[in-house]
């Protein structure tokens, strides 16, 4: 699911957990004068206004996914909107600027910085003296202490979600002075940054039960701009009202309400009122640009008097409108049809006069995920020239194009361009090379023209519920799959059985799976010469000749991979790029069967469980890799009870080497030797191909064009206390202009 603004920092806590990278992240070192450091690819589109241009009150009509299950961020059920209202009610020390770095909060902090390395790491925290909790208590050492007891994993009668960092931590102690706040690590920790971001009240720390209970549904004390009112999940509705006992500046909305609107209907919510911002879907973003230029909408009905067929004039009109009426079933239910849809958009059309899209790109990237647990993707040959077949550039443009977005290549797993670990790696593994994937797959022992025994066909991924994709849809907004904003879908998903042997690819039992999760030292050098061992095929290694031309087979077996979808409405896009790479593959001789599942059970039923061969989804973009990365590209490891413990890595692809990597860059407080860490665990993951970046996440965001400093945040956490609604006579912001 597509959220603005929003980082990874809890979707790497748990896969059901929420993303905090805008409420938790590190300030890392700027780039040394060698190394020019990277621009986002495209900055936030928010309408920005100085605060004197903005009105002193108002409501905002937000639309959101869900109502949320929990406020409380550090529980497994925590959402998306949770993160919204921790970032506008709670405490951050530390949050994004535009560029996806970040930035000390100065709200909270006068100041952080480590102020000890020997005998052991101490970070000292000076707290802003006017911070206070809204029942008028400071904010201080009492606060820091509970969270830590809370999330350090000692007391398992907290229901916590993840305990990364803060099991790190020996101590927390009061300062020369109560707004001081003195934190020792028992193990170097060089993402301290990340942490007490958000920072809760002792209140709901202090013990299990208040931890588990007391912030599900409400939030007593806060001590941000707003303060949560009400949640209302009858009316799906969240309220935030201004914090009298805030000392910031103060907000210039009266309000805030977030109300869950499902994707499909917001165009229409946009259009009665019901909301004023909500991010939305390529085919709404037309509908919404037509409004603002159709002169009328009824010229498609003069198109049977023209020569057109009704039926023709409707699917023309639908697709121009992002309409869903473009099927009728003969001439005459197409003329009723066409009829009904103009009506219906007429009514339309006056209210989203008013409304315009803002754009820019997510901070998390599309990836194509290769399961490397068995069948033929165990091989790391195969994985590679699947990777090798791909056109990474075109798939980019069919997505970004046609929305006027950038079309760059991501370079990296671990960091999108601007954030201060990013590296282009992907010269590890390769670009895309038709002649070298199918010279891969002949050293893999994939032939073309070989026999191919009959066999009973086996169960598909996708199951009973899954069927043959149909339909080739336009580009545009990329699905609804980040992980981590799922949050029910997949918990408890990190322990998968092992499957029976007896289905393992027939490259062997053991030697794909070693492929898989080899461990190997790559060395700068390999790296240097274009990729790692194996990410070419050996020398003199010829393509079979005709390889396209049929299909590949080996033992008997025919080269067919399983290639899971989502099927709701908001995933046109992905589907549609599968489509692309399925073609792409078929052209090296690598068949691929399309399963279109529901989108409720896509993430848990296949994805976690690991019923696939591809798979697209997406990944938080996080500013502190070392930590929150690690779950996601962990070598699997076998339980006591004969599971395998896979964590948030889905490919099931993994190495020692990447392992050791991480805990290197997590326990170095030198901050440009933990990015060269970073950047070279990076390289190795590329070689391994198990994930494949594809490009950013488009973020298409509709708002009414009388709102200012919100709209697609880019990378930067939202200023909730500046966003509101022009002037009236207050001359609007040049449309699409940045905040940079």
């Amino acid at each position: 699911m597509s959220y603005d603004g929003l980082g990874p920092r809890a979707v790497m806590r748990s896969v059901a957990f929420l993303t905090a990278g805008a409420l938790a992240v590190p300030l890392l070192a700027a780039c040394s004068s060698e190394e020019e450091a990277s621009k986002p690819l495209a900055g936030q589109d928010v309408a920005p206004a100085a605060r004197p241009l903005v009105a002193d009150s108002g409501t905002l009509h937000w639309a959101v996914d869900s109502v949320p299950e929990t406020l409380n961020a550090f529980q497994s059920d925590a959402d998306a909107t949770t993160t919204r209202v921790a970032q506008a009610v709670l405490p951050s020390m530390f949050r994004l600027d535009v560029n996806g770095r970040a930035q000390r909060n100065p709200d909270y902090l006068e100041s952080a910085k480590v102020v000890e390395t020997e005998p052991k790491q101490t970070v000292l925290y000076r707290l802003n003296q006017q911070a206070v909790w809204s029942d008028g208590r400071e904010i201080g050492a009492a606060d820091f202490a509970a969270q830590w007891r809370a999330l350090s994993g000692k007391d398992t009668a907290y229901w916590t979600a993840r305990n990364a960092g803060y099991d790190r931590i020996e101590k927390i102690e009061r300062g020369d002075n109560d707004l001081e706040v003195r934190v020792t690590f028992a193990r170097p920790y060089a993402d301290w940054r990340a942490l007490f971001s958000p920072l809760y009240p002792k209140d709901v720390m202090g013990t299990p039960d208040a931890f588990n209970d007391a912030a599900r549904r409400s939030l007593k004390v806060t001590a941000g701009p707003f303060a949560v009112q009400a949640v209302d999940h009858k009316a799906k509705q969240v309220t935030l009202v201004r914090n009298a006992r805030w000392w910031g500046h103060a907000a210039k909305l009266s309000e805030i309400v977030l109300t869950a609107v499902p994707r499909e209907k917001r165009a229409d919510a946009l259009a009665d009122g019901t909301v004023d911002l909500a991010e939305i879907t390529s085919a709404d973003a037309r509908r919404i640009a037509v409004a603002a230029q159709d002169p009328g909408a009824g010229a498609p009905l003069q198109g049977p008097a023209s020569g057109r067929t009704a039926a023709k004039a409707l699917r023309s009109w639908a697709l121009l409108h992002g309409s869903d009426a473009a099927v009728a079933d003969d001439e005459l239910d197409a003329r009723k049809k066409l009829t009904k849809a103009i009506a219906k958009w007429q009514a339309q059309r006056d209210g989203l006069r008013d409304v315009e899209i803002r754009s820019s790109l997510e901070p998390a990237y599309t990836q194509l995920a290769l399961n490397g647990a068995d069948g033929p993707l165990a091989d790391e040959r195969v994985r590679r020239a699947v990777a090798r077949a791909i056109d990474r550039r075109e798939l980019a443009k069919l997505v970004l194009k046609p929305l006027g977005l950038p079309t760059a290549l991501v370079g990296s797993h671990l960091a999108l361009s601007g954030q201060d670990a990013y590296s282009d790696s992907s010269g590890a593994l390769g670009g895309q090379d038709t002649a070298e994937a199918q010279a891969l797959l002949a050293d893999a022992g994939w032939v073309s023209g070989g026999p191919i025994v009959e066999q009973k066909k086996a169960e598909k991924a996708a199951g009973a519920e899954g069927k043959k994709a149909e339909d080739e849809s336009e580009g545009g907004d990329d699905g609804e799959y980040i992980v981590g904003e799922d949050n029910k879908a997949h918990q408890g998903a990190g322990r998968e059985q092992r499957r029976d042997h007896q289905q393992q690819h027939d490259a062997g039992d053991e030697g794909p799976r070693h492929l898989a999760q080899d461990g190997k030292q790559y060395t700068d050098k390999h790296l240097r010469q274009g990729g790692a061992p194996g990410a070419y095929a050996p020398m003199g290694t010829a393509a079979p000749a005709g390889a396209a031309a049929g299909p590949l087979a080996k033992d008997g077996k025919p080269l067919t991979l399983r290639f899971v979808l989502p099927s709701g409405s908001g995933s046109e896009s992905l589907r549609n790029v599968g489509d692309h790479i399925s073609r792409m593959l078929e052209r090296v001789g690598i068949h691929t069967e399309i399963t279109k599942v529901p989108d409720e059970s896509y993430f848990k039923d296949h994805i976690a469980s690991g019923q696939y061969d591809l798979a697209l989804y997406s990944w938080p973009a996080t500013a502190f890799p070392a930590t929150d990365a690690r779950p996601i590209f962990a070598k699997p490891v076998p339980a006591a009870d004969g599971s395998l413990t896979v964590e948030q890595n889905y490919t099931r692809v993994g190495t020692d080497q990447v392992d050791q990597l991480f805990d290197q860059a997590i326990a170095t407080l030198d901050e440009d030797e933990g990015r060269a860490l970073i950047q070279k665990a990076d390289s190795r993951i590329w070689a391994t191909a198990g994930s494949i970046p594809l490009y950013q996440r488009p973020q298409l965001t509709a708002v009414r064009k009388n709102i200012v400093n919100a709209g697609a945040f880019g990378f930067q956490t939202p200023v909730y206390e500046d966003m509101g609604f022009l002037k009236k006579g207050a001359t609007p912001p040049t449309a699409g202009a940045s905040g940079n």
